[in-house]
């Protein structure tokens, strides 16, 4: 039988199961138990939230790392490759790796159906338990207690921030995502919450299981001036800690203190200069990211980021306001169905001069004439594309050097744009695109 390749794998596990999210452990845990999956590495630590826990494992990840600790780190969705959910070192892992995975997988899940989240998830264990890591970061697909992530027993567990999203698995509320995010916590472990209000769920269920809660405001915090920010918290002994001057982040520095009281609690050196370095290098792709490109003779500005729910919307434009271009901002946005149109976007309203928008390359994509009767009504001058590509070249075509556009609404956004980014990066080209 010819090896399969892993376009071939992925292919495979798009059709394995009936449905594409179906929530619960039994499933997934038998076939870890059959895999002999145990303990993945000597630390590991569990993310979950709405927004945020992306960026929160990256600066975990770089905190670790700048203690010559050899590091795993497991995430979703991918942009470009699904060879970026798994990470050694920051170090994408290889397609003969993943194949090698999903063959173990293969080989004794015998007739219990998985999906493809869950099977990338296992494979990912299967991976990190054999790779003879220091440390884990395992940042949760959906919600938390049900999620295939949450079959670990993890030392710390990292809920960033609690918001209404996927309600048809979470609930309408903020309690009942609460109850769901926190079922990543365990009896006796550390819980980490950044969310400056989580909801009285959340606190009766880590009450209910005796676990050391860290809480935002009260444990630890930030103070912001305009050219640095500092931290305080504390550590496993509940001994004060402090960070200041430190040098202002694109990524949210939210996430960044986060991390920061998860790394004070693991006893490991607490030496500042080399903290802040590692803070200050953490990037995350499609997450408040900048670039610069050539096209058609003009430098112009591109803001990338994943944002797709009402919470990272707020949180996006509050960036916005804080650094407003010289120009004109030009947004290319698109959405998917099930996502809440009015909340991701008036928040932006104030900070869009002009909306180009698409659909998305994929059948659970809201249509553009949906986007634009909503823009229209709110007096927004918008135009339709047939595809985030077309509509990112006509921003740029009509972008000045002193403008910024704005890219956002979806993975599946930020996707198609790197991916334009990537194959005219070479050189002048019909679109006017030198990179």
């Amino acid at each position: 039988m010819t090896q399969r390749s892993l376009a071939d794998w992925l292919a495979y596990l798009e059709q394995l199961h009936p449905v594409a999210i179906d929530m619960g452990l039994d499933r997934c845990r038998a076939v870890a138990e059959r895999m002999g999956l145990a303990r993945l590495a000597p630390r590991v630590i569990t993310v979950t939230g709405t927004n945020g826990k992306g960026s929160t494992c990256a600066f975990i990840a770089s905190l670790l790392k700048a203690q010559g600790l050899k590091v795993g780190v497991y995430s979703s969705p991918h942009l470009l490759r699904y060879n970026e959910r798994v990470l050694f070192d920051g170090q994408e892992v290889s397609d003969e790796q993943l194949c090698e995975a999903f063959a173990a997988l293969e080989q004794v899940r015998g007739d219990i159906s998985l999906t493809y989240f869950e099977m990338g998830t296992l494979a990912a264990f299967w991976l990190f338990q054999r790779a003879g890591l220091d440390a884990v970061v395992l940042e949760v697909g959906l919600g938390g207690r049900l999620d295939t992530v949450n079959l670990v027993d993890a030392d710390l567990a990292v809920i960033t921030s609690i918001g209404v999203d996927h309600v048809e698995y979470l609930g309408d509320t903020r309690d009942s995502v609460a109850f769901e995010k926190a079922g990543i916590c365990r009896p006796g472990k550390p819980a980490l919450c950044g969310d400056l209000q989580p909801p009285q769920t959340l606190l009766d269920q880590v009450t209910l299981i005796d676990a050391p809660l860290f809480l935002r405001g009260r444990d630890f915090d930030l103070a912001r001036s305009d050219d640095y920010w500092s931290w305080r918290g504390v550590d496993g002994a509940g001994q004060s800690l402090t960070l200041t001057q430190l040098p202002v982040l694109d990524l949210p520095q939210e996430n960044a203190a986060l991390a920061l009281q998860a790394y004070a609690l693991l006893d490991l050196p607490w030496q500042p200069e080399e903290l802040a370095a590692a803070l200050q290098a953490t990037r995350v792709t499609g997450r408040l990211e900048r670039r610069t490109i050539n096209f058609s003779g003009k430098t112009l500005k591109l803001l990338l980021d994943v944002g797709h729910n009402p919470h990272a919307a707020e949180y996006l434009a509050g960036r916005l306001a804080a650094r407003p271009p010289a120009g004109k901002r030009l947004a290319v946005f698109g959405l998917l169905g099930d996502k809440a149109l009015a909340g991701v976007v008036e928040p932006l309203l104030e900070h869009v001069a002009d909306w180009a928008v698409a659909p998305l390359p994929t059948l659970r994509s809201r249509p553009a004439s949906e986007l634009a009767d909503f823009l229209q009504d709110k007096n927004a001058a918008v135009a339709v594309y047939s595809d985030v590509q077309t509509a990112l070249m006509a921003q740029c075509a009509q972008a000045t050097e002193q403008d910024e556009i704005l890219l956002f609404g979806s993975f599946y956004c930020v996707a198609e744009a790197l991916e334009w980014l990537a194959r005219h990066a070479k050189g002048e080209d019909q679109d006017g695109f030198a990179g």
